[in-house]
């Protein structure tokens, strides 16, 4: 008799195997359809951590490149005219620069996606709002890097610019770097905010050292502190620059080395999940 056929005058009869069939469809199809990654063959979110890890070490030598090698090479503060002439002797060192910020930003989309499937058990809602300011903070920096572009462009031998004098194309080129320099501060705002939801979230999950939390919670309060003070004091901006973002670099590189070797308590981040 098939188990999904009763005939007149009979019971319905199910033997301990179909018993067991029944229940493990049913716990199928009543799980949730976002919960559904931990379900698919060679999922981990310890080898999401990892991948994770090497993504946050990615940005932070990108970022470090083209802050300290290239723009803090080619770069003279206040000196519109020597910086012009730098850049003009190292244009191809200028667009490497640009190049890697913007491997930077491509690395910062897989990065979004991996920190809203460790830290969605802790809170998704808070995830996702990780997920959106990241998102803002990235549009942001990518579309800054134009200025870079500019302070480049109007620095070329191209006829059409031989009718402005050099004096003025040198302080317009500076004027685009001073632009990219406040664009930045503008996306490290959101940033601020993603590392304070980040460090939260990370406080919180059990499975992350709680000390990783309120280190990004330190770098976030940073970010918005150094941005706010660009935009309200330059001046006083350049005397704190750089070590009031040394907290940051600290909280950021723990954090990628950590997901790298270590990784996330997977017991407590598959119970966490489970409860969700």
């Amino acid at each position: 008799m098939k188990m999904g056929s009763v005939e007149p005058g009979q019971s319905r009869i199910f033997t301990p195997d179909a018993v067991t069939i029944v229940q493990h469809h049913r716990r199928f199809v009543m799980q949730p359809a976002l919960n559904l990654p931990v379900h698919q063959p060679g999922f981990s979110p310890q080898s999401y951590a990892r991948m994770g890890g090497i993504l946050y070490l990615i940005i932070i030598i990108a970022g470090l490149f083209g802050e300290i090698f290239v723009r803090g090479k080619l770069i003279v503060s206040g000196d519109a005219t020597a910086t012009a002439h730098q850049i003009m002797e190292a244009p191809m060192l200028w667009r490497i620069g640009i190049c890697g910020d913007l491997i930077m930003q491509v690395c910062d989309i897989p990065l979004m996606l991996i920190f809203y499937v460790l830290l969605k058990p802790v809170n998704r809602n808070l995830a996702l709002l990780n997920l959106l300011f990241n998102i803002i903070q990235t549009a942001v920096l990518v579309a800054n890097k134009l200025n870079l572009l500019l302070a480049l462009f109007v620095l070329a031998d191209a006829d059409y610019l031989k009718s402005v004098s050099p004096d003025h194309l040198h302080a317009l080129s500076y004027i685009f770097i001073k632009l990219h320099d406040h664009g930045f501060g503008i996306g490290l705002i959101f940033f601020g905010f993603v590392c304070l939801v980040e460090g939260y979230l990370i406080f919180k999950s059990d499975y992350l050292p709680a000390i990783l939390g309120v280190f990004m919670q330190v770098a976030g309060a940073c970010y918005m502190a150094n941005s706010f003070i660009l935009l309200l004091s330059p001046s006083l901006a350049g005397q704190l620059f750089p070590f009031i973002l040394m907290p940051c670099f600290a909280a950021e590189l723990l954090l990628g080395l950590w997901l790298l070797i270590k990784g996330v308590n997977v017991p407590v981040w598959q119970q966490k999940f489970a409860k969700g």
